[in-house]
């Protein structure tokens, strides 16, 4: 469904779409939410799918994409971090994943956040001793690293392993991470008791020390002996009106974290509606496990078992137990939901006092729904990026950040006022002509800019010209000694002022401005680091990364590449006369 401009309002399925759309016009029938929607709705898209699971999948993925505010929305979807044994290499690594699986080799996971992760890694550097570089630090080391000298590699870099032993801690290392421990376990304490009895004892202190670790990450892991190799446990609790749910990540018979969602949703929207909507939309872009186990009955079980199972290309089933180790475990995963939706209300309250706060201050209407902060990052003018970030009740909101390489040729070196005048036109420009009607809730409340009386006036200058009126703007520089806690705030037609030492809104605005110069001057190196590694080279037409690598050999660096006359650009391999003109041409206009 859309409205008069074309913005998604509802994405839905339905096996008849002649009987729903019926069912749409009976006014007297339809909630509140439903109402509002069909209001607004001027239009309809309709796609059909060879089944009911497909449409699932296709709704799914379609809400993920366009966001429709009449939907459950999942927020907050980050790719889960894996861990992967690459297989492409004679000396196999293991390393932290994340993203598309572009290498060969073996997925563990998803583990509910890095810090897992490195939690897991680090057991297994102690345990099975696998190399963790890149393959081209393998290639060039002479000696071996620190990670050898204290036992968490087996250095293969220089020979200190066997390919074949290096090939039984491969080997172990998958085994462990598939479940399956005890043989490992028992394999160590027999090595560690041989050792022993043959007086090594530094070798078997080396055995203790990893049937130690290994023993140890499996202590850590509460709930494991209720649950199956592999299974997702999701629960849901409401409290106040908002739904909350936790998510646990079981794999290989061990608990691999959890991590707690809040979906956005109608009020009149029920648990088990926003559990089923929260499933489809969660496996949408991964595999899900063989069982996930649900604190709620779901009314539409059998289609999002056939639908999951579909895109899994393995059987996926979805259970409520009612009873036994299982049914206590997604009781404990439904207290963790509920304790992680009071947090949430608690600091929402907090928030919402906050940004309450800052409506006084500032002469609002209303509390700011959407705050823009823009600051600069530069060193002397070079690689000057603006950066843009964007803060609202629920905290910020990262995929809306956005960066602006300065682009204006006639700019002085340092000139901070020209940029933000370049940053904010852009700005605004693109989002008159996305947004000319300001229904999106794009537009913003609030723009709070770093800086002082002079940046103030090149943006009120900059929206002037554009024809925008109506947004707040409040320019915050550091004050004197530019000491945190004295910070000065400037708006157009008000006096300078300055807020108490301990004002919860004066720490709110700090903790933007902060976060802006945060991303500013990432985006700043970012920037920087990628232009230092450029090569003259580069511009060269004709010039690939083999002819390029020939003359870097032949005369050691661009800069004499750059110096050279014709006759020598034309006696590196590969170089013929023509291309060594083209190259002379290049550096001598």
């Amino acid at each position: 469904m859309l409205n008069h401009v074309g913005d998604v309002l509802y994405v839905g399925k339905a096996k008849s779409i002649k009987k729903r759309i019926v069912a749409y016009t009976q006014e007297n029938r339809l909630t509140n939410r439903l109402s509002r929607m069909v209001a607004a709705t001027k239009s309809m898209v309709f796609v059909t799918t060879r089944t009911e699971a497909e449409a699932l999948l296709l709704e799914a993925s379609l809400i993920k994409k366009y966001k429709p505010p009449f939907n459950v929305l999942l927020k907050d979807d980050k790719s889960f971090p894996y861990i992967l044994l690459r297989t492409d290499h004679a000396w196999p690594q293991i390393t932290k994943h994340r993203g598309a699986r572009r290498h060969k080799g073996m997925y563990f996971g998803p583990f509910a956040s890095v810090s897992s992760v490195n939690r897991t890694l680090n057991t297994l550097q102690k345990v099975f001793q696998l190399r963790t570089c890149t393959d081209a630090t393998l290639e060039s080391r002479s000696r071996p690293c620190l990670l050898h000298q204290i036992k968490r590699c087996s250095a293969p870099c220089i020979d200190r392993v066997t390919e074949d032993e290096y090939a039984d801690m491969v080997q172990e290392t998958k085994s462990f991470l598939e479940g399956k421990t005890t043989n490992i376990q028992k394999k160590f304490a027999d090595a560690m008791q041989e050792a022993s009895q043959a007086m090594e004892f530094e070798i078997a202190a080396v055995f203790r020390d990893r049937l130690k670790a290994l023993t140890n990450i499996q202590s850590h892991q509460s709930m494991v002996n209720a649950m199956v190799d592999e299974a997702d446990i999701i629960a849901a609790a409401e409290v106040g009106g908002k739904i909350g749910i936790q998510l646990f990540f079981f794999r290989a018979g061990q608990n691999w974290g959890h991590r707690a969602y809040f979906p956005s949703h109608d009020k009149e929207e029920g648990i088990t509606e926003v559990l089923s909507a929260f499933i489809a939309q969660f496996y949408d872009n991964k595999p899900a496990p063989k069982l996930i186990l649900t604190s709620h009955t779901l009314d539409d079980k059998d289609l999002l078992e056939e639908a999951l199972s579909a895109s899994s290309e393995r059987r996926v089933s979805i259970a409520t137990p009612l009873r036994g180790k299982k049914a206590d475990a997604v009781k404990e995963a439904v207290r963790n939901a509920k304790e992680a939706v009071e947090r949430k209300l608690a600091e929402t309250a907090s928030q919402s006092k906050i940004l309450s706060g800052m409506a006084d201050l500032f002469g609002l209407d209303t509390p700011p729904e959407r705050i823009e902060v823009y600051d600069n990052s530069h060193i002397q003018g070079n690689n000057a990026v603006g950066g843009m970030i964007v803060a609202g009740p629920e905290g910020f909101i990262k995929n809306s950040y956005r960066k602006f390489n300065i682009k204006s040729e006639d700019l002085s070196p340092g000139d901070d006022f020209g940029m933000m005048r370049e940053v904010i036109n852009r700005r605004f420009t693109r989002l008159m002509k996305e947004d000319a009607g300001r229904d999106r809730g794009m537009w913003p409340d609030l723009l709070l800019i770093d800086g002082g009386r002079g940046q103030l006036s090149a943006v009120m200058d900059t929206l002037t010209e554009l024809g925008v009126e109506g947004v707040c703007v409040v320019a915050i520089s550091k004050g004197p000694d530019r000491n945190a806690g004295r910070e000065q705030f400037h708006m157009p037609d008000r006096s300078t002022f300055t807020l108490p030492v301990r004002d919860p809104v004066l720490y709110y605005l700090q903790r933007l401005r902060d976060e802006a110069h945060r991303f500013a001057i990432g985006s700043h190196r970012a920037r920087r680091s990628g232009d230092i590694k450029k090569s003259p080279l580069d511009g060269v037409p004709g010039i690939g990364p083999k002819r390029k690598k020939a003359l870097l050999h032949h005369f050691g660096s661009a800069k004499e590449v750059a110096g050279a006359d014709v006759r020598d650009l034309a006696s590196v391999e590969g170089i013929s006369k023509a291309t060594a003109q083209q190259i002379y041409d290049y550096f001598h206009e």
